[in-house]
């Protein structure tokens, strides 16, 4: 049975379950963690600065404001959820996990 990444379709955007890996040496799209979409960052987990760096990271990849991104849960843990609002595009690491 293959496992595949949780993204909930929302009738203005989509959802995201992440896990994310902080102080790694570059930032990218590992791969699967369980059902989550593991994400490595360079920014350490101290005073937010993982959460800023991530949600930066992520408007790069999805073509949207920083702004509008929003942390729903996991603010102080790895897991996190993520809402995406109106993404101008889906990147082509995540395509090709949802394909699998």
């Amino acid at each position: 049975m293959t496992k595949a990444v949780e993204i909930t379709q929302a009738p203005n955007g989509i959802r995201l379950r992440i896990f994310l890996q902080p102080k790694a040496s570059r930032d990218q799209i590992v791969g699967l963690h369980d059902e989550e979409l593991k994400i490595a960052i360079t920014a350490p987990p101290v005073d937010g600065a993982a959460n800023a760096h991530l949600l930066k990271f992520l408007s790069k990849l999805f073509k949207v404001p920083k702004s509008s991104i929003a942390l729903e849960k996991g603010e102080l843990q790895r897991h996190k959820q993520i809402f995406i609002p109106e993404p101008k595009q889906i990147p082509q690491e995540i395509e090709n996990l949802l394909d699998k």
